[in-house]
């Protein structure tokens, strides 16, 4: 179910229903939220962000207050909708990179790692221009900030969420 959740790509829906056109034809031909926002406008950037947020969080949130779910079973779910955003099955497994969906994760199950990460884009960005590189630095500092706080089983859980992101970033420019 969470695979599922995360097959939702709200770029991809924006697109199709914005201007009946498939967003992995357009742009940088990814179906993320950066690209929609190059392609559609700040709107359907918004749109985006937020269907993709909502996709992660709500079965998080479920899966903990509903469920009372134990740490790892949580990054299990989280791990399975980054899966199905980047790869997801009814788009022939081309999808987004994931950055939505790992920081929405981050907000549901650690939502103070998130100080830390606009913190250091803030400082990145003074230093360098490069928004990619700067931002893939400051979402690295959310399994640094778990460790530090105590927190093994989830940074563990992040530090393989973002060797995917990682992944799937390496040929941008």
């Amino acid at each position: 179910m969470s695979y599922l959740c995360g097959c939702l790509n709200g770029a991809y829906y924006i697109g199709k229903i914005a201007s009946n056109q498939d967003i992995r034809e357009l742009g940088s031909s990814n179906a993320g939220a950066r690209n929609a926002g190059r392609v559609f406008g700040r709107i359907a950037f918004i749109y985006t962000v937020i269907i993709d947020a909502l996709k992660t969080v709500i079965p998080l949130l479920i899966a903990v207050y509903l469920f009372n779910m134990a740490v790892f079973l949580l990054g299990c779910i989280a791990l399975a909708i980054l899966i199905g955003h980047i790869w997801p099955v009814q788009l022939q497994f081309r999808g987004g990179k994931g950055v939505v969906v790992y920081l929405a994760v981050a907000l549901a199950l650690a939502p103070l790692t998130l100080i830390v990460v606009g913190l250091t884009l803030l400082v990145g960005l003074k230093i360098k221009s490069n928004f990619t590189l700067i931002g893939l630095i400051a979402i690295s500092t959310i399994p640094v900030t778990l460790t530090i706080l105590s927190k093994p089983v989830l940074a563990g859980i992040f530090i393989i969420m973002l060797l995917i992101v990682i992944l799937v970033h390496r040929n941008e420019d």
